[in-house]
């Protein structure tokens, strides 16, 4: 390991690249699929974020619900951020390509080059910036060879269209594709991490080895799953009574343990939920919270 992580365990920041993030961001994504709240109630959640000191947020075109409506999750954020008190210079957002949600419920694959070129560049008209500051491949296109969807990356850095590069939904033999693709510019990779989900222990292994960031999706488990954090892993439960937290601060704060390279990025769309993450932060687990923990979830996984 080197010196792209902070050593200290109780900071609350991280690197994305060369650029300084709060150690937990903000997913976008409840804000705009189906069951999404109202517009200005995920404005206000957008704002408590950004109040809370969050600095990472995480979107997508494709988070939307209806047909038509293309990038409505990223129209949003620039929104919340245009339209927040305070100063937004610092805050990454981080958006992704690579997927297509017509309207019906499902999300189609599109990893052409020439469709993630011209979907970037969407974004960064939607987002209001002139490069996006962290621009990801969605999800690997069946139809499309993998490097070749990296390599319109390598293009839209060249061109400054996007500051960062980074995937997501991979395993490691695909990181390691895109790093070489990429020519070691590969700055972040986002995969599912949570109690629920350890699958991607390996990806976030493979982070480390190569100094780059790991976003963490679904941190809490996904809809409906963070409340089950106490009935399914009971530890949760009995730690977070033992710091007077709820559960799911000490699954935010056992992601951050787990790795320097992990940043979660719970999904929110509730101020509440968000100030209630954004706790997590402040949450310092001892040595025996970490083996209480680790042991229910290893032992399940």
């Amino acid at each position: 390991m080197g010196p792209w992580y902070e050593r200290d365990m109780t900071l609350t920041t991280r690197r994305i690249g060369t650029t300084t993030v709060s150690a937990i961001g903000l997913g976008g994504m409840p804000m705009s699929i189906e069951g999404r709240p109202e517009r200005a109630s995920s404005l206000r959640a957008i704002h408590e974020a950004l109040d809370q000191g969050l600095t990472l947020i995480d979107t997508a075109d494709a988070y939307n619900r209806d047909a038509g409506e293309t990038g409505h999750n990223e129209e949003l954020v620039a929104e919340g951020l245009r339209t927040w008190g305070g100063d937004a210079s610092a805050v990454l957002v981080a958006t992704k390509g690579g997927l297509i949600r017509p309207g019906d419920g499902s999300w189609l694959r599109n990893g052409r080059p020439e469709y993630l070129k011209r979907a970037a560049k969407e974004s960064a008209r939607r987002l209001g910036v002139e490069a996006i500051g962290l621009y990801q491949f969605h999800r690997a296109d069946p139809y499309v060879a993998f490097a070749d969807s990296v390599g319109a990356l390598v293009e839209l850095l060249d061109e400054g269209v996007i500051r960062m590069a980074g995937i997501s939904n991979v395993d490691p033999i695909m990181i390691d594709v895109a790093q070489d693709v990429l020519g070691g510019r590969l700055a972040s990779v986002q995969n599912q991490f949570s109690p629920f989900h350890t699958a991607s222990v390996r990806e976030v292994e493979r982070c480390v080895e190569l100094g780059i960031a790991f976003l963490a999706y679904r941190p809490l488990g996904g809809i409906g799953m963070a409340g089950r954090l106490g009935e399914r892993f009971g530890v949760f439960a009995q730690v977070a009574a033992r710091h007077e937290v709820s559960p799911q601060q000490v699954a935010l704060a056992w992601a951050l343990r787990h790795s320097e390279a992990v940043i979660p990025i719970p999904g929110a769309s509730r101020p509440e939920t968000i100030r209630d993450s954004a706790h997590a932060l402040q949450v310092s687990l001892t040595e025996e919270d970490l083996a209480l923990l680790n042991g229910a979830v290893w032992l399940e996984a």
